[in-house]
């Protein structure tokens, strides 16, 4: 929006031939560059910036009437959700998930033209004559949308060319919204046809004509997409009786086949985790596929409980080996040979867990026996290593004499010589070598806080010298001694109501130099 415009103060007024217009006057200056845009700008959105689904549903703003309000961003639904095909067994390789036919195309829309901005050369689509009355040309001739009282005859056609863009805004949204396939398309219709029915007498200047053709357009697209939407619910349907026959198939198939007991039980499971979340099978299919799943599941417990049956006589032969395993774990807990012997004792593990599981009852207790061997061997080797540990305690208290020391820099006096003292600990630091693995984090936690406090010393000096902060401070100071410029010359004129707009302008540009200045001050 212009300046004026921001604050312009609208009402409903009658025009000449009895219609109902906007009147806008009492317009209260702003400065021509804002730092920041006006809420109520609205810049032209690209199909490319339409958001994805994730957004926040917000019901389309109605073309504007008295307000010039940008459109709020439609509320986008997800896509309609198909079932995915689950990984296959690693005993059976499940069937591959049937293919869906692609939904029926829909015919091509007709291709329109795009609607010009209207903010770009209002004086086309409309006038203002002199009374302020101003008018929109349409295919059947003029049309008064409202009473500009509020300036100049120009920014009178511009106030009502933006409102034309916004609605122009919405309209390029929802099309946006339809070829990414991203949003409601029932919602799209519904705002299309408000937008449609909104035009005949809508408060706008524009090419009227151009943007009811894009509004057609866009209506004939969402019509198409919702008859996609109806066709994919039907192929969803589809597809969810054939994936549940596949999955059925697949049990069937690892009910008789399978003998991989583990990776067949848990496949099983997966399957029945995926049946439940399909939905929309009619209850008699369901149904008939259900007693066959049940059916093929029942035959897989029948056989997996044979095998281990046949498995617990095999538990007996685990039994001998694993004691043959505890002699052995036994006569070597005494040796010095550190590196060996605890090789040894890693092969002994992979032997006994290659040995299988023995009756539980002898299980248990020939685990006892032969962890109680290894631990009575690394407990050893662990005291003979606690006296290595000591060089590495000593190495711990050295360099927390450093940190001692590193914690009396002070970079916010000198910062080169706290640099170069930092510099000095960090060498002796890795001189000094390793130190207990429980004291790592600890220790080289502080010395990195140590370094990122004078890390961050040198960039707030940095900043401080920024130009760029500086210069917009002294931008907003000339902006404060311009505006205090003009008030003084309009009360010298007697022009009141300007002069106090001029005052006010001012203390809104010192509010924004007084900011500019803290910042720069507090860095």
């Amino acid at each position: 929006m212009t300046d004026k415009e921001t604050s312009a103060n609208s009402t409903t007024g009658t025009s000449a031939d009895g219609q109902a217009v906007d009147v806008i006057e009492a317009p209260v200056e702003t400065p021509a560059t804002e730092p920041k845009p006006a809420p109520t700008e609205v810049t032209e959105a690209p199909v490319a910036s339409v958001e994805a689904p994730a957004e926040a549903p917000v019901e389309p703003a109605e073309v504007p009437v008295a307000s010039v309000e940008a459109p709020a961003e439609a509320a986008e639904a997800p896509a309609v959700s198909m079932p995915a095909p689950s990984p296959a067994p690693v005993s059976v390789a499940a069937p591959a998930p049937s293919v869906a036919p692609p939904p029926v195309p829909a015919a091509p829309a007709p291709t329109v033209p795009p609607v010009p901005l209207a903010s770009a050369h209002p004086e086309r689509y409309g006038r203002v004559d002199a009374d302020g009355t101003v008018y929109v040309t349409t295919a059947d001739g003029e049309r008064a949308v409202g009473s500009w009282q509020a300036g100049e005859p120009a920014e009178g056609l511009a106030h009502y060319a933006r409102r034309f863009d916004d609605v122009r805004t919405e309209v390029e949204l929802l099309e946006a919204r339809l070829k990414a396939g991203s949003g409601d398309p029932k919602h799209s219709l519904t705002s299309a046809k408000h937008i449609k029915d909104s035009l005949t007498d809508a408060a706008l200047v524009g090419d009227l004509t151009a943007l009811h053709a894009r509004v057609e357009h866009v209506l004939t697209r969402a019509q198409q997409a919702v008859e996609s939407v109806r066709h994919a619910r039907d192929e969803a349907r589809t597809q969810a009786v054939a994936r549940k026959q596949e999955l059925v198939d697949e049990v069937e198939k690892i009910a008789e086949q399978s003998t991989q007991w583990k990776v067949a039980g848990d496949r099983m499971r997966t399957i029945l985790d995926e049946w439940k979340t399909i939905k929309g099978v009619d209850r008699k299919t369901d149904d008939a596929l259900w007693k066959r799943f049940s059916k093929a599941r029942d035959t897989f417990n029948r056989r997996r409980g044979s095998h281990f049956a046949d498995l617990d006589r095999q538990r007996s032969t685990a039994k001998e080996r694993k004691q043959e395993l505890v002699k052995l774990a036994e006569e070597i807990a005494e040796s010095d040979d550190w590196g060996p012997t605890a090789a040894r004792y890693k092969d002994l593990m992979t032997e006994w867990k290659a040995a299988g599981r023995a009756p539980k009852e002898a299980d248990d207790g020939l685990w006892q026996q032969f962890r109680a061997a290894q631990d009575k061997f690394f407990s050893r080797r662990s005291s003979v290593f606690d006296e290595r540990d000591a060089e590495l305690v000593e190495n711990g208290k050295r360099k927390e004499a450093l940190l001692a020391e590193a914690e009396k820099i002070n970079p916010a006096g000198d910062l080169e010589a706290a640099r170069a003292q930092l510099h000095r600990i960090q060498e002796k630091w890795d001189e000094i070598g390793k130190v207990p693995r429980e004291r790592i984090r600890d220790l080289e936690g502080k010395l990195r806080g140590i370094e990122e406090k004078v890390r961050s010393a040198a960039d707030s000096q940095w900043r401080k010298t920024d130009p760029e902060a500086e210069a917009r401070a002294a931008q907003f100071r000339e902006r404060v001694e311009q505006f205090e410029a003009q008030a003084s010359k309009a009360r010298a004129a007697g022009d009141k109501r300007r002069a106090e707009q001029a005052e006010a302008q001012a203390a809104q540009w010192r509010e924004w130099l007084t900011a500019a200045e803290n910042a720069v001050a507090s860095r």
